[in-house]
């Protein structure tokens, strides 16, 4: 019988092993020490505060009291001026999504929860409701006002029925509580659009008007942005295209810019490829400008700003930052757990800045100069481990692709570490990953693991 350890079972092993010494150490291992929120790096004071809304934890009906769903309001110099749970709680589940400054000084808010979504209108100074809309939609993430009070709505896992999903956009008349618009994506994209039809075909998570009769639009599962003519229902124009991940990988909350002579612009967090970019469109074809990208750890939202710096929420970095066109940290703010949207208020709803081509600044930066990388900073995470004793190894593309899909998952795991059939999962969780890691899809570098683990 040979006794010869094969290389391909040796190393599957190898790194499941792996996986196991990261779910083991992360058990240990809390990427927001304390839950606390409070400033980092503070190097300039804006004009105006920032509203971030954090997501919270709430998985598998346990609410994790130290990282709730919440509202957040900073003071320039990073001091935290309030902050509102609203009702989440025991028996009131759900989320908090985006948040939009309005004319008047107040808060437009996304908070879906036990199947519908609550929209209403925040007084920035009391936390008191003006008013509040139930839409009968699951799990929505944004809703923008339109200037006649009616409500745009990103409606995604709508229901499946003959294959065929009805994930769509709506515009929504407060005062007879009924959709008078819709725009389905079945009517544009072919079902087998992201590997087929399911309960989340699109995710569509962002709606925004651009102009009076356009909407930009992100199906995030597609792997792009669309500009939609909410009069012919005609895409005018399409960032990215299903599949092709190094345009756009599972967006988040893009911006319509305007460059010189009037340029398309988009502005996006592409939050799969751990990155921020912008696009422009010239001669027919979209050329990306700008990159920033280093110590970002899936980004859900981007803005410009009047100052030229941007404002990015770095969701599983549980913090946000303003960074200049080169990628320095002037201003951050750790914002537990998992902030999803930040609005620096005076500046409008969004980006309304200049684009990098008007400042000069086209190029590939990285984050520098902040507090940490991430709260805890300091401490060696699984995934950093992970990622430096597989470099210099034929191993090291595939360790760097499981780092970064701990780096995306670990942090949810943390609320059903609490009983014995949370960690049950979280290991079955991690096997299922090494597994996929080790298919033979994924061996198309064996022969060379192979040679270097025989020494030749």
């Amino acid at each position: 019988m040979d006794s010869r350890i094969r290389p391909r079972p040796a190393f599957a092993l190898v790194f499941l092993l792996l996986v196991l010494v990261s779910v083991g150490s992360s058990l240990a291992y809390d990427p927001v020490d304390d839950g606390s929120i409070g400033p980092g790096t503070v190097d300039r004071d804006p004009s105006n505060a920032t509203v971030i809304s954090t997501q919270g934890v709430h998985f598998a009906g346990q609410f994790d009291r130290s990282r709730p769903p919440r509202l957040v309001s900073v003071d320039p110099d990073g001091g935290l001026r309030w902050q509102y749970e609203g009702d989440h709680g025991d028996g009131v589940g759900g989320w908090f999504f985006d948040v939009d400054p309005l004319p008047n000084g107040n808060l437009l808010v996304v908070s879906p929860r036990n199947g519908e979504t609550l929209v209403y209108e925040l007084d920035r100074e009391t936390r008191e409701r003006v008013w509040t809309e139930r839409l009968p939609f699951t799990d929505t993430h944004d809703v923008d006002r339109l200037d006649d009070g009616r409500l745009v709505v990103a409606h995604m896992r709508t229901d499946v029925e003959n294959g065929t999903s009805g994930d769509r956009v709506v515009v929504w008349n407060r005062s007879r509580s009924e959709v008078t618009w819709e725009w389905r994506f079945a009517d544009h994209f072919p079902a087998d659009t992201d590997g087929g039809v399911d309960d989340d075909w699109t995710h569509v998570n962002d709606v925004d008007p651009v102009g009076e009769d356009r909407l930009l639009v992100s199906p995030r599962n597609f792997d792009q942005v669309l500009l939609i003519n909410r009069t012919t229902g005609d895409v005018e124009m399409r960032l990215g295209r299903d599949g092709n991940t190094d345009v756009l990988h599972a967006q988040h909350n893009p911006d319509y810019l305007r460059g010189p002579g009037g340029r398309p612009t988009i502005l996006v967090a592409d939050s799969e490829n751990d990155r921020v970019v912008e696009y422009t469109r010239e001669d027919g074809s979209w050329n990306r400008t700008w990159t920033l990208t280093g110590n970002l750890t899936w980004p859900r939202d981007a803005d410009r700003l009047p100052n030229g710096n941007t404002l990015v929420v770095d969701s599983l970095g549980h913090r946000v930052i303003e960074v200049t066109p080169t990628g320095e940290v002037v201003w951050e703010f750790y914002a537990t757990w998992a902030p999803y949207d930040a609005e620096r208020l005076g500046t409008g709803d969004g980006s309304n800045g200049p684009t990098v081509q008007e400042l000069n600044a086209t190029g590939r930066y990285a984050v520098h100069d902040g507090a940490g990388e991430s709260p805890g900073a300091g401490r060696t995470t699984p995934q950093a481990w992970l990622d430096r004793v597989t470099d210099d190894t034929p191993a090291a593309g595939v360790g760097t692709a499981l780092a970064t899909w701990w780096a995306h998952r670990a942090p949810w795991f943390r609320p059903v570490w609490i009983s014995p059939w949370g960690f049950l999962t979280t290991v079955l969780a991690a096997c299922v990953g090494a597994t996929w890691l080790t298919a033979e899809a994924h061996w198309r570098w064996g022969e060379s693991v192979a040679t270097w683990l025989s020494g030749g």
